[in-house]
């Protein structure tokens, strides 16, 4: 039983599901012992399937530690970062687990990112290495021009038949320590023959030591590498398996989320390697035919998402046409952006599965709350604080005081998955982790009984005349018109009131609506100063790589015109 302060103090406690403890026990390993504990309970189990081929744990173990002894050959030491810029392929498993084996640190980068984007990662990161995929190669070969990369390793997706047959190669390796350690340019394959010497590879890492560094904008909007170690991702691992009720070697996880986005990196692959599961790799998160596909072929059975993704299939016409066999998902987990009812509900119906709304942050790689997976699911509520989970609201303006269930403030966490702060950024660090608290940025309410609820990024207010206005309440009330598909809202400075409310709209198929019409629809739900001052129908929005809709995009857009 709860006690009284404990029940005010953690009410989500009373609604956690029965096989969720308050508290959890985590091994004291690495992120890449993940990996070689399964590889020894499961070594024949599929880890992954890529366009109709497997590859086992074994291989996958056998693989990165080929790639690890010729990262430490090439001059990888302890605590050196290693851009990894793919798609979801096999190779990108091989080489994360293999840079962490090699004692390296993981900066993933997104391979659609503009020249000057990577280039800034790989400078504030000091990277030195980089694994590419070869149709960014050129674009690689521009950055060398203005700035050392010691050595460049591009990935082809055409050879992936070959990576479970390259062990019966040799490849011949220049000694440790040598000027000349390889050519500036390497192909993936050749990294996954079987060295010919070898080399200690786990360079005696602790769970203390810095996994990945993940950009993110963080609690101010400046894009920063936030500092994951492993056992933030180890600890964040075992409480989703935890959560979720998920069974060691049953599972097969859809990894359609990007794998370079902490999000699909700790709750598919990450999780997916330590529960045993099958991975079914999807490398483009649009492709919605190609994840149909794969649920039905391979009965998935967990599928991380974002809204979109789920609203893509519930609208795609051969799931309206009952062409596809939903029914083996047991449960999704939506973040990134807010779920909206509609969405949930019709995907349950159509699967038979859960679809539970969460939260995370890349300072807290990677999640933090859930909605429970057999108990009470409340609409429009990221969910419960995971175990070991502690929060607070605090007021917006100091963040020192603490608010009362139902009151708006932000939200700051406690736990064993928070980062340990920003690369080279203590005044930011300073700012965003006080007494052992993580200031999130985001602006929720608790309700009385522990479940949160997201208002706002506290970097989105728009201030109307002196009031407070989030967009993520206006975002609601406009997409809950029948004829509309999806908004976007931004605040643009204005002279009369400091700032103004602008909507961009996208419309439900061939549907037609006026700026008077969305209006209209706003003056009966919302007060008067909320209501957009200015309507704009487009196509679609900006998004980011996990679907969180860019409205800086869209006011930047709207300030250059």
């Amino acid at each position: 039983m709860l006690g009284k302060k404990e029940m005010q103090n953690k009410p989500w406690y009373q609604y956690y599901d029965a096989h969720v403890p308050h508290s959890l026990d985590y091994p004291g390993i690495n992120v890449h012992e993940l990996l070689e504990q399964t590889a020894l309970k499961y070594p024949h189990k599929p880890c992954m399937i890529f366009e109709g081929t497997s590859i086992s744990y074994r291989t996958l173990s056998r693989l990165s530690n080929h790639v690890a002894i010729h990262l430490r050959h090439i001059g990888l030491q302890k605590g050196q970062r290693v851009g990894l810029i793919l798609p979801n392929i096999p190779q990108f498993l091989i080489a994360y687990y293999a840079i962490l084996k090699a004692g390296g640190v993981v900066v993933a980068i997104n391979p659609l990112f503009r020249a000057p984007e990577i280039e800034r990662i790989l400078r504030e990161t000091d990277v030195r290495i980089a694994i590419i995929l070869n149709q960014v190669h050129s674009l690689i070969n521009q950055l060398m021009q203005k700035f050392e990369l010691t050595t460049i390793i591009t990935c082809r997706t055409n050879n992936i038949d070959r990576l479970s047959a390259s062990d019966e190669l040799e490849s011949e390796i220049p000694e440790e320590g040598s000027k000349q350690k390889y050519a500036q340019e390497l192909e993936f394959i050749e990294l996954l023959k079987k060295p010919e010497k070898t080399l200690e590879i786990e360079n005696q890492i602790s769970p203390d030591d810095p996994a990945i560094f993940q950009y993110t904008g963080g609690t101010t909007g400046i894009p920063k590498a936030a500092i994951g170690l492993h056992r933030n991702l180890v600890a964040n691992t075992i409480q989703f398996i935890r959560w979720c009720d998920l069974k060691e070697g049953q599972e097969v996880i859809i990894a359609a989320l990007p794998l370079f986005h902490v999000y699909g990196m700790v709750l598919t692959m990450n999780l997916g390697v330590a529960l045993g599961a099958c991975i079914v790799l999807i490398p483009n998160p649009r492709d919605v035919g190609s994840i149909l596909t794969a649920i039905e072929d391979y009965k998935a059975t967990f599928y991380p998402g974002v809204p979109s993704m789920y609203q893509s299939i519930n609208q795609h016409p051969d799931v309206k046409a009952g062409k596809y066999d939903l029914r083996s998902i047991k449960a999704c987990i939506s973040g990134s952006a807010t779920l909206h009812p509609e969405i949930k509900n019709t995907f349950e119906n159509l699967t038979g599965g859960k679809l539970l709304e969460g939260y995370g942050l890349s300072e807290a790689p990677t999640a933090t709350h859930c909605n429970p997976l057999y108990g009470e699911n409340r609409t429009g509520s990221i969910g419960l604080p995971l175990p070991d989970v502690d929060c607070r609201v605090v007021d917006v303006d100091s963040g020192k005081i603490d608010l009362n269930p139902g009151k708006i403030g932000e939200l700051i966490i406690k736990g064993p998955q928070i980062m340990r702060g920003y690369h080279n950024m203590p005044e930011e660090t300073k700012f965003t982790l006080r007494n052992g608290w993580l200031y999130t940025g985001d602006v929720v309410r608790m309700d009385k009984d522990g479940y949160f609820y997201i208002i706002d990024r506290k970097k989105s207010l728009i201030k109307v005349s002196g009031f407070q206005v989030w967009p993520n309440e206006i975002e609601a009330v406009i997409a809950s018109h029948p004829g509309v598909e999806e908004v976007g809202v931004g605040g643009v400075p204005d002279s009369a009131r400091g700032e103004k409310v602008i909507a961009w709209v996208v419309l439900q198929g061939q549907k037609k609506l006026g700026a008077k019409e969305i209006i209209r629809w706003c003056r009966e739900r919302l007060a008067p100063y909320k209501i957009p001052k200015e309507i704009y129908f487009i196509d679609s929005l900006p998004r980011s790589g996990v679907g969180k809709i860019l409205r800086k995009e869209l006011i930047k857009a709207y300030l250059n015109q």
